[in-house]
């Protein structure tokens, strides 16, 4: 596969992997909505003719073949060291954008060369006066590592008023659609490809942020989002990768003074969110994946000290809440972003 050669400024990568109904329904209004870039569709081994589709119907789509199922981490990593872009922005297949997402988040990132990654608001595509769970208007995180939105607790999403329209210095942007600066982005070398998906631009956020740049949300760029496209809540592989990468996020950044209680005090919540799985529909099998999600991050603790080496952990970033979300919402009942 030929790298491209000639640098572009705006390089709109969608990542797919046997998302052709997506593709039909949401590929239209996107590449009609995005003159200013360059479309891409980075497919990572689809075998439901996803490729045919978009060579038959949409051939002004540049294609970047993986050849195999890296998840988004390592299949974003793979397909952008093809692309020569100043902005590359990356888009879940299952994401209807608005006529101007481009331009506000564009015009933001020009005129500030500190911020390294922005998103738009994401609203829920099947009730679209509500935030979406992946992102909402802008991504912060806790003292003991949970993250949560402008307008997202937990599973708790509000509905979209105008009080999160404001632009924002967050903690992480979703990567459901995520606006990144190509040099910051491979500054600290790009996504971390063990993480294969989830929690992986919180993770990228973080080095970004420890680097000393900004994480932004933009609200004037709206996007709706569908939701679970590849993996639904359902899914014990979803469970064992969002606790799992959980851990490896915090061991990675959390300085050091922090890191020895913070971990070990996760590991018990995890604990006690596991036997709660038994309690509910998702039943033993997601116990399971949770156990196994800690072997896994037992396992990579070397390669996780390695990782620690390169990184310079830094305290009091802008969107780290220095207090327990766990202990507003569940104790004190709290779901609403503007009442913490």
């Amino acid at each position: 596969m030929e790298t491209q050669k000639r640098k572009i400024k705006i390089a709109v990568v969608i990542l797919n992997w046997n998302g052709k109904e997506w593709l039909q329904k949401f590929l239209p209004t996107l590449v009609e909505y995005s003159n200013d870039a360059t479309v891409f569709l980075a497919d990572n081994g689809s075998d439901d003719n996803s490729l045919f589709l978009i060579k038959k119907e949409f051939p002004s789509v540049r294609i970047i073949e993986n050849n195999e199922n890296l998840g988004f981490a390592g299949g974003y990593n793979k397909a952008l060291t093809h692309i020569h872009a100043k902005y590359y922005v990356l888009v879940n297949s299952d994401l209807e954008v608005a006529p101007a997402w481009l331009s506000p988040i564009i015009s933001l990132m020009d005129g500030d060369k500190n911020i390294a990654a922005c998103q738009p608001k994401i609203m829920d595509y099947n009730n679209r006066e509500r935030f979406e769970y992946a992102g909402a208007s802008g991504g912060y995180i806790d003292n003991l590592g949970y993250p949560f939105c402008r307008g997202r607790i937990f599973d708790h999403l509000e509905e979209d008023k105008g009080q999160y329209n404001d632009l924002k210095e967050v903690f992480w942007a979703t990567g459901a659609c995520l606006f990144l600066r190509s040099d910051a982005f491979w500054g600290v070398g790009g996504f971390d490809a063990s993480f294969f998906a989830h929690q992986e631009e919180i993770d990228l956020c973080w080095r970004m942020k420890n680097n000393g740049f900004k994480i932004m949300v933009e609200p004037k760029s709206i996007v709706y989002h569908v939701g679970g496209g590849t993996l639904n809540s359902g899914s014990t592989l979803k469970t064992y990768l969002n606790f799992r990468n959980n851990l490896y996020m915090l061991f990675k950044n959390l300085p050091a003074y922090y890191l020895f209680f913070i971990i070990p005090i996760r590991l018990f919540l995890d604990g006690i969110a596991a036997i709660t799985f038994l309690s509910k529909k998702k039943g033993i099998s997601h116990l399971l994946s949770v156990m196994k999600a800690h072997f896994s991050f037992y396992f990579a603790i070397p390669k996780l000290i390695a990782k620690r080496h390169k990184i310079t952990q830094k305290n009091k970033l802008v969107g780290k809440m220095e207090k327990s979300i766990l202990v507003r919402n569940k104790l004190k009942g709290i779901n609403i972003f503007s009442d913490l």
